[in-house]
């Protein structure tokens, strides 16, 4: 009787162990609109689908999205824009109505509905780089929210978080054992952790090994990319064999410094970008991706938080966005697992698809022109108009380290030509540049430098032009100055 006892209670153990390892399964993906043309919100659900993709995260409210994504199955994060926060903070009637108009009318159509599980309250609100702009507001906004779920009777099913940016904790030693929030932020993050601790809500930041590397941050690219050959750093004896898990537990420090050691953590962004700098490319992007996942599949967690890995993961990201800001490097464009079309860049296994990436069928794009420079012209003024092309479309291929960057000139005034006429759906008036403009069926494609045609579904890129135009005067710059040297 008591050996039976012994190995019932013996099997309970090793089911509750299994129980709490098997979170660490839970991998979604960040799904970003910020496209002159993007892939039509069903073809992005059939994507997701086809990959064995079931959670996934956006930025902001798309209606066409949620539709899209309504009977899918797929586990949605809903994204609320650091705009509307402070009129949320203000006013609990204004978050009634957010609520009503973007979670209560979507999750309450039978079996048709959309499954949401998180609002996430801004984005990246602590974001350095906004100053006081936006964080002020968070908690206010999220405990407006979050009473508007109640009065809607839908606080079981959607919880609401804050996506933290990586620089919102920090460590001077640059080792988590020195880990803490940032002391401009410092008394906002402890009344936020009271509000997810409170309602049982994860801690939503953001890791990015490769953000690490590119503003080297004492990170080797064999730190960031779990190799083997990567040089551990020693914390305590705590040993650090990869730039994840020392990301990892500086935020663990930090929450146990801000007294709520037991919060659980999920990944609301880490990805690695496929152009626009030295060493993103599609082969170091896959390298990471597979070591990532590999690593967190391993169920082993990290020194500070062993078999404790975060509940959830969501990379950074689905698709290339080519509207996304620079602000912080060019290559801010070229996140994505997939191009801007739905084709896979490189392969890994999400863990619940199959092995290879599955490409998005059936897109329908443009007619296969492409705008060119006219080698018959007068090409003094060349560099000039490719820069004012680069101003209102998207040239981070040809930065330095980019995919485009080797093309010779005037390769690259023709490569900014036709990406500013393919963002304004092949107009033929978008190819003139002052006569220097040539429409062609051939294409001029070279190497590794695509020269794209679009989809055939576009958002007016009128309304983004101001937009645009602050974030790429350093990239303009930089044109200008490669286009002129090659003359």
């Amino acid at each position: 009787m008591s050996s039976n006892l012994n190995y019932i209670v013996s099997l309970l153990l090793s089911l509750i162990l299994g129980l709490s390892l098997f979170k660490v399964q839970a991998i979604g993906v960040n799904w970003g609109t910020s496209s002159s043309n993007p892939l039509p919100p069903d073809k992005v659900v059939e994507l997701l689908k086809s990959n064995g993709i079931t959670k996934v995260k956006l930025f902001d409210i798309e209606a066409s999205a949620l539709e899209a994504l309504s009977g899918s199955n797929v586990d949605v994060t809903v994204g609320i824009p650091n705009s509307l926060l402070h009129g949320l903070n203000s006013s609990f009637k204004a978050a009634q109505n957010w609520v009503h108009d973007n979670v209560t009318r979507f999750v309450s159509q039978g079996a048709g509905k959309l499954r949401i599980r998180n609002i996430a309250v801004g984005d990246e609100p602590f974001l350095q780089s906004y100053g006081n702009q936006f964080y002020p507001f968070v908690v206010g906004a999220a405990t407006n929210i979050q009473a508007a779920l109640y009065r809607a009777k839908l606080a079981n099913e959607v919880q609401v978080v804050v996506p933290c940016s990586f620089d919102a904790f920090q460590s001077k030693s640059g080792l988590p054992s020195g880990g803490h929030f940032r002391s401009d932020t410092n008394k906002t993050m402890i009344e936020l952790l009271g509000f997810l601790d409170k309602h049982h809500s994860p801690f939503f930041v953001t890791i990015s090994p490769f953000l690490k590397y590119y503003q080297k941050e004492n990170t080797s690219l064999d730190f960031a990319l779990f190799r083997e050959t990567a040089r551990p750093r020693n914390d305590s004896h705590k040993i650090y064999k990869n730039a994840f898990d020392l990301s990892y537990d500086t935020v663990v420090s930090a929450l146990s410094a801000a007294r709520f050691p037991q919060i659980d953590i999920v990944i609301g962004q880490i990805g690695w970008p496929t152009d626009g700098f030295a060493n993103a490319t599609s082969s170091i992007a896959e390298e990471f991706m597979k070591g990532l996942i590999n690593h967190l599949n391993s169920k082993s967690g990290t020194p500070l938080r062993p078999r404790n890995p975060p509940t959830e993961t969501y990379i950074l990201s689905l698709l290339d966005e080519n509207q996304r800001s620079i602000a912080t490097g060019n290559f801010e464009r070229h996140w994505g697992v997939f191009t801007f079309d739905g084709q896979a860049k490189y392969h890994v296994n999400f863990g619940r698809g199959p092995k290879n990436m599955v490409n998005a069928e059936n897109v329908e794009y443009f007619s296969t022109r492409w705008c060119v420079v006219n080698n018959n012209k007068d090409l003094s003024n060349a560099s000039a108009r490719a820069s004012e092309a680069c101003s209102l479309a998207d040239c981070t291929a040809l930065s330095p380290g980019g995919s485009c960057f080797n093309i010779s000139w005037p390769g690259n005034v023709s490569y900014a030509f036709n990406n500013y006429y393919q963002q304004h759906n092949q107009r033929p008036d978008s190819c003139d540049f002052g006569g220097l403009g040539l429409i062609t069926t051939v294409n001029p494609s070279m190497e590794n430098c695509r020269f794209s045609v679009e989809i055939a579904t576009s958002i007016s890129v009128s309304l983004r032009a101001l937009y645009l135009f602050q974030w790429m005067i350093p990239l303009v710059t930089t044109l200008f100055c490669l286009c002129s040297a090659r003359l």
